[in-house]
């Protein structure tokens, strides 16, 4: 550890959205993990859309464990902005980019990162109007909600018989809703920890794919990193992982997912500007095969987003 040290960090956790309980879980390991590196812990549970007596705490950074809305979605952050406390993670901008997967696959197709074919379904749009489009993919497809994190709302639609009541669980979960083209292949995540790649872990569910059931409640979910794959496809996995983070404009962590497909093609889903830090999340477990513990891992994120608050802080005076 360097010189910073023994801050106060306020750790915000839990939420309004569906992620809840997710975030909660979140929230008590890193303000545990925070605590073991030497930081005086502040826990601090959202529960509504504003941060009543957050500025009185007086905390040195924020670190942001929220999940969902006003979590991922910028919402948070430009709060965070405006009472001017130094905080983890993405800023708005990147937040708002990240969680809408509309705009991140615009930004993923403009920045030449590989990504699968795709439509969004508008709010209005009829289902037999998203049938019609749907046929130009063939089935199997993927339903999945714009903006919405977990998994929550999304599915593989394998007939055409079983689109409207994807439709509308993806709705549930959002007004905004994209199909894209399935990709068969293998589940990678990689993630980025202060813009460097982190080992890449390959992820094989019971489910159909790494849903909700699996990423949080299914034992028998596999996680195999090393991962065996031919080193040029390695890199292109960690590049276009890069290239995503960066086309976001992300900073500090994140994870982006992705299909290698079975014809050889890679395919980023999306990119989580707030990975979970739960016993089962994957950036700690990547940050742990690359020799970074719990701990240090919690304890770099805050470090960072000090230096880059000190940082900006001496920009502006300099420019005033």
């Amino acid at each position: 550890m360097d010189s910073v040290q023994n801050l106060k960090v306020a750790v915000l956790m839990g939420g309004v959205g569906g992620e809840s309980t997710v975030s909660l879980r979140s929230g008590r390991a890193v303000a545990s993990g925070l605590a073991r590196a030497g930081h005086q812990v502040i826990p601090y549970e959202v529960k509504g859309r504003t941060l009543p007596g957050l500025a009185e705490l007086g905390p040195d950074v924020v670190f942001v464990a929220l999940h969902g809305p006003f979590g991922e979605d910028g919402t948070v952050q430009q709060v965070l902005e405006d009472m001017a406390l130094p905080y983890t993670g993405s800023g708005p901008k990147a937040s708002r980019f990240g969680m809408n997967k509309l705009a991140s696959k615009r930004l993923f197709v403009r920045h030449s990162v590989p990504t699968a074919d795709y439509f969004a379904v508008t709010p209005e749009q009829s289902v037999n109007s998203v049938l019609a489009q749907t046929e130009e993919f063939r089935y199997p497809v993927v339903c999945k909600p714009a903006a919405s994190g977990s998994s929550l709302g999304v599915s593989i639609v394998k007939t055409r018989e079983a689109m409207p009541d994807a439709l509308a669980g993806a709705r549930r979960e959002g007004d905004l809703v994209l199909v894209e083209r399935y990709v068969r292949g293998r589940e990678l995540t990689v993630g980025i920890l202060e813009g460097q790649a982190l080992p890449i872990i390959e992820l094989v569910p019971r489910q159909d794919f790494f849903n909700y059931t699996a990423k949080y409640d299914d034992d028998q979910t596999r996680y195999i990193c090393p991962v065996a794959l031919l080193p040029t496809i390695y890199r292109k996995a960690s590049d276009a992982a890069l290239r995503a983070y960066q086309a976001l404009g992300c900073r500090h962590m994140a994870r982006v997912d992705m299909l290698y497909g079975y014809d050889g093609a890679l395919s980023v889903l999306e990119i989580n500007t707030i990975p979970g830090f739960t016993p089962r999340s994957l950036l700690p477990m990547a940050a742990e095969h690359a020799g970074v513990g719990f701990s240090e891992l919690c304890d770099r994120v805050v470090r960072a987003a000090a230096r880059d608050t000190a940082r900006e802080l001496l920009q502006r005076r300099r420019s005033a």
